[in-house]
């Protein structure tokens, strides 16, 4: 089997290695990445990869919670009561204009990192993202600290995960870059925390914000792992109005489409406005209490999410690949060769017309009538327009292909975006199944035989293996005590019941 290229391999490993001693009672990670590696050699064989690249990296192997909100939406207070450690700054204008990866560091005080240690290590959501900033940035990798940063802390609360703070997404600069890396941080997230200010309760004018993080993931599979917070909500206790608050904020997000879902409602004690009624403060600490409770329990709850995200990433992924990709780049080759071959017989049909014409013209039917006898007339016009004709076949056949190719991959780009990581996926797969040194009487895509197929369905079997583990480690629902079970079935008394029992 191929390997991918020396520099990924190594990482992979690395990964790998980390995983097992991070987790050694727990060693479904560090075997996932061992099926993702299989899952590698697929991808690359037919084109879909890079040598250089994994699927592996299409991950984040660490737990991850997504902060996303607007700016003064109370993002970074949230942060740092939860780290109880002043990281990120706070403030009611625009404090940081990057994306902040947060982890956990055994050393004593708190270390900010640049964003090119993120895109060299596979355990990170951003690993090689250098490659889809320099698609948007002209300056390229050089760039990547403008966007990025990594905060290390000795926060106990971080330990096992990590943490993204996001940039506001009212922000005017590099707000393409921004909502480019926002989606893929949604994407890989585990638990993705969007925060609104409960100061502004009429949002109109953040409409195009409420379009991006509601409108376009509403939809999505994984849209419980959308938590929507509204935050410093002790500035309506002096109207005690936060009832009507809630309700404003609400009929903005269904008129983008959320309809259904809860709202938390919380704020800071340490930054918040005094509430001199007793009974309102009492109400509004307990609704406080009462969310981030379940706020609080739904980040711990994410190291288990984690493992099955990532089972369900692996066999999410071979599916795809053997029913959607290799069907659609089939369908594709298919309407590929149709085209070629209506084309070719146009246009040699037209050729043959237009040679006969020249034949006839020229005289040189003689050499025509000798190939058939088999007595061959050195006759030097002849033989040059045969082999100007067999040239120009030749030319104007794989000239066809390349065409036809091209209007093809334009309809898909059309059909699933230009710019979107799947059309690239197809685009390098197709390219390598029309190339010149492919003959068009394959039928489906290069890389697809036996040996592929079996290693998918290998690889969709182990996937399921590791979701079955999974439940045997966090569910129980016969309510047995298997400890306890095995340790009677063992026992010599229970080996002698048995054995009267079968008697």
């Amino acid at each position: 089997m191929l390997q991918s290229s020396t520099q990924i391999n190594k990482r992979l490993k690395s990964l790998q290695k980390h995983l097992a001693d991070e987790h050694p009672d727990n060693p479904i990670l560090a075997k996932a990445v061992k099926s993702f590696r299989k899952m590698d050699y697929v991808g690359q064989s037919m084109g879909l990869i890079r040598k250089d690249e994994s699927y592996a990296t299409c991950v984040t192997w660490w737990p991850m919670i997504a902060i996303l909100g607007t700016f003064s939406a109370g993002k970074s207070t949230f942060i740092n009561s939860y780290l109880n450690l002043p990281l990120q700054r706070t403030g009611n204008q625009a404090v940081d204009d990057k994306f902040t990866v947060i982890c956990y560091s055994q050393h004593g005080e708190a270390k900010t990192l640049p964003g090119i240690a993120l895109d060299a290590d596979p355990r990170f959501p951003f690993f090689q993202i250098s490659r889809s900033i320099d698609e948007i940035s002209e300056a390229g990798q050089q760039r990547i600290d403008a966007y990025l940063q990594l905060k290390t802390c000795p926060s106990e609360n971080m330990r096992g995960k990590i943490m993204i703070d996001s940039p506001g997404f009212d922000a005017d600069n590099q707000r393409a870059s921004t909502l480019r890396l926002t989606q893929h941080i949604i994407n890989l997230s585990d638990l993705v925390l969007v925060f609104f200010d409960a100061r502004h309760p009429e949002p109109k004018a953040m409409r195009d914000t409420l379009d991006y993080l509601v409108s376009a993931n509403i939809n999505r599979a994984d849209a419980n792992k959308f938590l929507y917070i509204l935050n410093q909500m002790d500035v309506t206790a002096k109207e005690d109005n936060p009832e009507e608050v809630v309700a404003a904020w609400q009929r903005s997000l269904a008129e983008v489409g959320l309809i259904t879902g809860r709202f938390y409602r919380i704020y800071n004690p340490s930054s918040a406005v005094p509430i001199d009624d007793p009974q309102v403060r009492e109400r509004f600490e307990k609704k406080r209490e009462e969310d981030m409770a379940d706020i609080n329990a739904r980040m711990q709850q994410i190291e288990v999410e984690r493992s099955y995200r990532i089972a369900g990433k692996l066999e999410q992924t071979a599916k795809v690949i053997k029913n959607q990709i290799v069907i659609k780049l089939t369908d594709m080759l298919k309407s590929w060769k149709s085209r070629v071959l209506l084309f070719d017989g146009l246009t040699f049909g037209t050729l043959a017309v237009l040679t006969g014409l020249t034949l006839t013209l020229t005289d040189s039917w003689d050499l025509v009538k000798t190939l058939t006898t088999g007595v061959i007339a050195f006759d030097t016009t002849s033989l040059g327009t045969l082999a100007l004709l067999l040239v120009s076949i030749g030319y104007i056949h794989f000239f066809i292909r390349r065409v036809s190719a091209r209007k093809i991959s334009k309809k898909l780009a059309d059909e699933l975006g230009a710019d979107s990581d799947i059309y690239k996926q197809y685009e390098q797969a197709f390219s390598k199944s029309t190339a010149v040194y492919r003959p068009m009487f394959f039928r489906g895509p290069t890389g697809w035989n036996e040996t592929t197929q079996q290693i998918i369905e290998e690889v969709i079997n182990e996937a399921n293996d590791y979701i079955q583990s999974l439940n045997d480690q966090f569910t129980n629902p016969s309510g047995r005590d298997e400890a306890q079970h095995e340790k009677e079935s063992s026992s010599p008394i229970s080996n002698e019941e048995n054995t009267h029992a079968k008697a």
